[in-house]
C-alpha cells in the first residue's frame, strides 16, 4: 500500500512530517513536506490570508497517527469556500436569507416568564442593532407559530451575503446553520460579538432547561461540539479581517 493511502472506511494515516505555509499563487498555501494540501476533489488549497493559512496549518500539524478530517473544521470550511461556494453563491446567499425568514432571535417564549425575560434581555439588543446598522427590520413573535418576515428584509439579508467574498460567505452560511440565526452569523462576521457569545445567545432556551432539569451525556457532547465550532468560526472571521 502506498504511503498515505488507506482502505475504504479507514482513516488515512499521517504521511508527512513537516507542515509549512508558503506565499504562492496570489495567496497562501499549506505544504505537507513541501507538497500542497489538496481537497478531496483534488483542488489546491489556497487561502486568502496568512492568518487563515496558519489556522489550517495548525490543524494539519496537530494530527497524530491518523488524520481526523472530521475534526479539522477550519480545513473543511476552507474546502467548502474554495470548491462549493463559488459555483453556488446565489443559492448559498438564499439559504442565509431563508434562515432569516424564521430567525431564532425572533421567536420568544410564551412561558415561563423568566425564559421570555432572558430572551428579551439578550436577543432584543441584537435585533435592534441589526435594524440600526444593517437596515434589517425583523418582526418578533411570541410562541412557535411562524410569522412571515418582510420581503424587503429578506432581500436585504441576501444582498448582504452576496457582498461577501467566498470565504466570508462560507463562514456566514456555516454560522447561520450553526446558530439557527442569520442575525447572529452576520453579527459574528462583523465583530459585534465573539463566537462564544453568539453560541450562548443561540442556546438560551437549552441553557434555561438545563438549569432546571440538568444535562444528560448526549446533550453535553453535542454542546461541546457546537461550542468548538462556534469558537472556530470566530477565529475564521478574525483571520479573514
Amino acid at each position: 500500500m502506498r504511503k498515505g493511502f488507506h482502505e475504504p472506511g479507514e482513516k488515512p494515516r499521517r504521511f508527512y512530517k513537516d507542515v509549512s505555509v508558503v506565499a504562492e499563487a496570489g495567496g497562501f498555501q499549506v505544504k505537507l513536506d513541501g507538497r500542497n494540501v489538496r481537497s478531496p476533489k483534488g483542488g489546491v488549497l489556497i487561502l486568502p490570508t496568512l492568518a487563515l493559512a496558519d489556522l489550517v496549518a495548525a490543524e494539519w500539524a496537530a494530527q497524530t497517527d491518523v488524520i481526523e478530517l472530521a475534526e479539522m473544521n477550519v480545513t473543511r470550511l476552507a474546502f467548502t469556500a474554495l470548491e462549493a461556494v463559488p459555483q453556488a453563491r446565489d443559492g448559498v446567499a438564499q439559504q442565509v436569507a431563508d434562515f432569516a425568514g424564521s430567525d431564532l432571535l425572533c421567536y420568544y417564549a410564551e412561558e415561563p416568564e423568566a425564559l421570555a425575560a432572558r430572551q428579551t434581555e439578550h436577543w432584543s439588543p441584537m435585533l435592534d442593532r441589526a435594524e440600526q446598522e444593517l437596515g434589517l427590520v425583523l418582526l418578533r413573535a411570541v410562541g412557535i407559530v411562524h410569522r412571515a418576515q418582510p420581503g424587503e428584509t429578506l432581500a436585504k439579508v441576501k444582498a448582504l451575503a452576496l457582498e461577501l467574498d467566498d470565504f466570508a460567505l462560507a463562514g456566514v452560511a456555516f454560522g447561520t446553520s450553526l446558530f439557527g440565526s442569520a442575525v447572529l452569523a452576520l453579527a459574528l462576521q462583523r465583530g459585534w460579538l465573539t463566537g462564544e457569545q453568539a453560541y450562548e445567545l443561540s442556546r438560551i432556551d437549552e441553557a434555561f432547561q438545563e438549569e432546571k432539569w440538568g444535562v444528560d451525556e448526549e446533550a453535553a457532547e453535542r454542546t461541546a461540539r457546537l461550542f468548538v465550532e462556534s469558537t472556530m468560526l470566530d477565529r475564521w472571521f478574525r483571520a479573514l479581517s
